[in-house]
């Protein structure tokens, strides 16, 4: 029962720290592209195609880094590692995607894939239990994760019906 209670909140940190710097990373772009002049907005709206370049080779260096570092590792530890490896490099593209292009489907997707990267390492982490407990720990994480990617469309559609018309207000009154 302790090793869920660490597991989810290795997850629960995972995906928060994760979430935080997103928007830190993308906040700054953004000012910069409300002080530039309108010919200079597209320009400014993503990473340049060699800045995308460059990131994604180091992404994938660091990658295969991570790992080469798994396979001195044995058993569960190992694919343990190898998933972490994955879900970190899944996530690390979709960050450099939305990066390239800051729009609200890829802020999306990069949402979602956080979700699913967090729900494969739990997964891993849920086969050292045993029996039940394993059942209950991979239930347990695919709840977690369900609930993160319908938080991040539930959060996409509030935002799409708040810059609607007036008419969002006396659908919230209607039965």
């Amino acid at each position: 029962m302790k090793m869920n209670t660490l597991y989810a909140a290795l997850s629960g940190a995972f995906l928060l720290g994760a979430a935080t710097l997103v928007p830190a990373q993308s906040t700054p772009s953004a000012a910069g592209a409300a002080a530039q002049p309108k010919s200079m907005e597209n320009k400014s709206a993503g990473i340049s195609r060699d800045e995308y370049k460059r990131e994604k080779d180091r992404v994938e260096a660091d990658a295969k880094s991570a790992k080469e570092k798994c396979k001195s590792m044995k058993d569960n530890a190992k694919d343990v590692c190898e998933a972490e490896a994955k879900a970190t490099e899944k996530v690390a593209k979709k960050e450099l995607d939305y990066k390239k292009n800051p729009n609200d489907k890829n802020m999306r997707d990069l949402e979602k894939m956080k979700a699913e990267a967090a729900y494969e390492v739990a997964k891993e982490k849920c086969e050292d239990q045993k029996g039940a407990e394993q059942a209950t720990c991979k239930k347990n994480a695919k709840a977690d994760k369900d609930r993160a990617v319908a938080s991040s469309k539930g959060g996409s559609k509030k935002t799409a019906a708040n810059s609607g018309s007036s008419s969002t207000t006396t659908s919230g009154t209607t039965k």
